[in-house]
């Protein structure tokens, strides 16, 4: 049953009647925020597309009790986002709140959500304080931290990749630093330099002026991308003739399924890490793929697989407390104990910061039956966001930035 208000409602109501005690206590209610217009429109679209499969084959139900999701659009802006959220608590009274994208969207919230003492998970979001230094009381994330994910992928640039000195190029906001500042901190951890850090503007509509500045003697470059900066860069780092003298290594946005589709053979070799690839060949993510594809005729792509695998930690956490998510410090403590050994993207598990410890698959772009794909080509089991390092001397650091770590090689 679908209602067009003030945002989308989408209101799920299970085949089968829910008799006795879980239909006198209602249908439990999840208030969604996702950018379904705006710049980012169709990462947006993507990541709900993912909590809707979950939900239609568990038949729109949680624990014996009705499930009715509010889908509100917050346009990826914070003022926006922030209202919606208002909306989705005091008007609506869900018992969770889950969406975000950006991290300015994501800060944003927290005062609000602690203030309210409201369940929220965050499955895309990646800004890493979330989990660290800044952490809420009623908030977990069931992504990643941008940082976590590119401390394995420093070691691999060094030890098995080979490269000594790197020039790196990051989008000039939280993600872009920290994308950046977790693969620079462990890629000189492992004997590597960082030579240049070169930060582009959100707005830039020409990479030239920053590929011209491309030190020679870098043995690789390192970009943090996604969506139109990758389409952008991709062609101009081709066009400029630094493909073929130059290895392009990446964080994992920049060559995720949500854009991949739309690159070329100029892509081609390109290594990065992420915690997913549609490409798993495992049972769980065959199923997922075939079941997403089906139903969106797209293949899935991160955002994707992190709201189904978002979805089931949910539906995890509620069964764990029989249904009963009026308690909200019950529903709290569940969703941060919940484990999964089977998730599309592979072993999932809540640390004691409310950041999931997974799998970091080292992928590489290959042509496959006509098709581009990231191939994984080693895997890092069980990674957590502080990776070798003691949290306790890990957290007293700064959060990674535009200017931390130092460039002591630039």
């Amino acid at each position: 049953m679908r209602t067009v208000g003030t945002g989308f409602v989408v209101a799920a109501v299970a085949s089968a009647l829910v008799a006795g005690q879980a239909a006198a206590q209602g249908p439990i209610k999840i208030g969604f925020l996702s950018p379904m217009s705006g710049a980012i429109a169709a990462a947006g679209k993507d990541m709900y597309s993912g909590c809707e499969l979950y939900w239609q084959e568990s038949g729109w139900q949680i624990a014996g009790r009705k499930l009715e999701v509010i889908l509100e659009d917050n346009e990826g802006l914070p003022a926006t986002a922030l209202t919606k959220l208002r909306k989705l608590v005091e008007n609506d009274h869900v018992h969770l709140v889950a969406g975000v994208i950006l991290s300015n969207v994501a800060y944003a919230l927290v005062p609000y959500i602690e203030a309210q003492g409201i369940p929220t998970l965050y499955p895309i979001n990646s800004a890493d304080d979330l989990t660290q230094r800044r952490r809420p009381k009623w908030l977990i994330r069931t992504g990643f931290s941008a940082g976590g994910n590119m401390h394995p992928f420093g070691e691999y640039a060094a030890t098995a990749l080979g490269y000594k000195k790197v020039a790196t190029l990051g989008l000039d906001y939280a993600f872009g630093w920290e994308t950046v500042g977790g693969f620079h901190k462990s890629f000189e951890d492992s004997g590597g330099q960082i030579i240049q850090k070169i930060w582009v503007p959100l707005n830039v509509q020409d990479y030239a002026p920053y590929l011209a500045q491309v030190r020679k003697d870098a043995d690789a470059v390192f970009v943090n991308a996604l969506g139109r900066w990758t389409l952008l860069f991709a062609k101009q780092y081709a066009e400029r003739g630094l493909r073929d003298r130059l290895p392009l290594i990446a964080g994992g946005t920049y060559s995720d399924e949500h854009v991949l589709p739309q690159l070329g053979d100029e892509s081609l070799g390109v290594v990065s890490a992420h915690h997913y690839s549609a490409s798993l060949d495992t049972p769980a993510n065959r199923r997922f793929r075939a079941a997403f594809e089906k139903a969106y005729n797209r293949t899935p792509s991160f955002y994707s697989e992190n709201c189904y695998t978002g979805a089931r930690i949910i539906s995890e956490a509620v069964r764990a407390i029989g249904g009963k998510v009026e308690d909200r410090a019950a529903l709290m403590a569940a969703l941060r104990q919940v484990e999964i050994t089977d998730a599309p993207r592979g072993p999932v598990k809540m640390d004691p910061y409310g950041n999931p410890t997974q799998n970091v698959y080292i992928r590489r772009v290959e042509r496959v039956g006509g098709r581009l794909q990231n191939t994984v080509i080693h895997t890092y089991t069980a990674v957590g966001q502080f990776w070798k390092y003691d949290p306790e001397e890990f957290l007293k650091q700064p959060v990674y930035s535009r200017d931390f770590p130092p460039c002591r090689h630039c």
